[in-house]
Parts: C-alpha cells; sequence; structure tokens
C-alpha cells in the first residue's frame, strides 16, 4: 500500500510539475511582475512576431513569379491594415487604462503569428 501512495504522489508532482512549465511556455510573460512589465513583454513579443512573420513574407516572395509577388503584397497590405485596426479595437475596450498596451499587443502577436503559420502553410503546399 505504501509503495502505491508513494508512486501516486511522485505522479502528482511530475504532473503538477508539467502543468506549470506547459503553463509558462503558453504564458510567455507569466513572470511579470506589474502591468508596465506585461506592456513590456507583450510589446517585445508582438517585435519578436512581426520579424517571424517578415522573414517568412520575404522567403515566400522568394518563390514567387511577378504576378504572384503583387498579389501577395496586395493581400499582406490588406491583412496588415485589418490587424491594426482590428488590434486598435479590441485594445480600445481598455481607452485609457493601463492594460490596454498589453491588450493590444496580445491581439497584434496573435494575429501575427496565425498569418506567419498562414504564409508557411502556403508555401508548403506549393513545394507540393
Amino acid at each position: 500500500m505504501k509503495r502505491v501512495t508513494l508512486y501516486a504522489i511522485l505522479l502528482l508532482v511530475i504532473g503538477a510539475a508539467t502543468v506549470g512549465r506547459a503553463q509558462k511556455k503558453n504564458d510567455p510573460c507569466g513572470e511579470s511582475q506589474t502591468q508596465a512589465d506585461l506592456n513590456i513583454c507583450w510589446g517585445n513579443q508582438y517585435k519578436a512576431a512581426d520579424t517571424r512573420l517578415n522573414q517568412a513574407y520575404r522567403q515566400f516572395m522568394t518563390k514567387l513569379d511577378d504576378e504572384e509577388k503583387v498579389q501577395l503584397k496586395g493581400a499582406q497590405t490588406a491583412w496588415v491594415k485589418y490587424r491594426d485596426t482590428n488590434c486598435d479595437f479590441v485594445g480600445d475596450q481598455f481607452k485609457g487604462g493601463s492594460m490596454r498596451p498589453m491588450i493590444a499587443a496580445i491581439c497584434l502577436t496573435d494575429l501575427t503569428d496565425s498569418r506567419t503559420n498562414e504564409l508557411k502553410a502556403q508555401m508548403k503546399e506549393r513545394d507540393q
């Protein structure tokens, strides 16, 4: 009986540690202590996401002919306008509040990561 109890406790400890790591991975700014820290952290998350998007976009452009480049550029320009306008709207729910920059940056990060994944998937489809 003692072995079973000890084994169960060990599983709980390992499970809790695994959940803690997964939560930190899903919340890159979980260590931030103040709203200002959160605003800065999420701003940095957005900058990193934007860098990844630009890399994927440039890579995709190298694989396209001239007509396709014009199409992708138009689509990307329209998407950027949508992203920025949408995230302004989302952030403005907290207009005048200290968390507004964080909310907008989370939105920008999420949409930018999604667009990066879209571009990568489109490149992969073309490569097949």
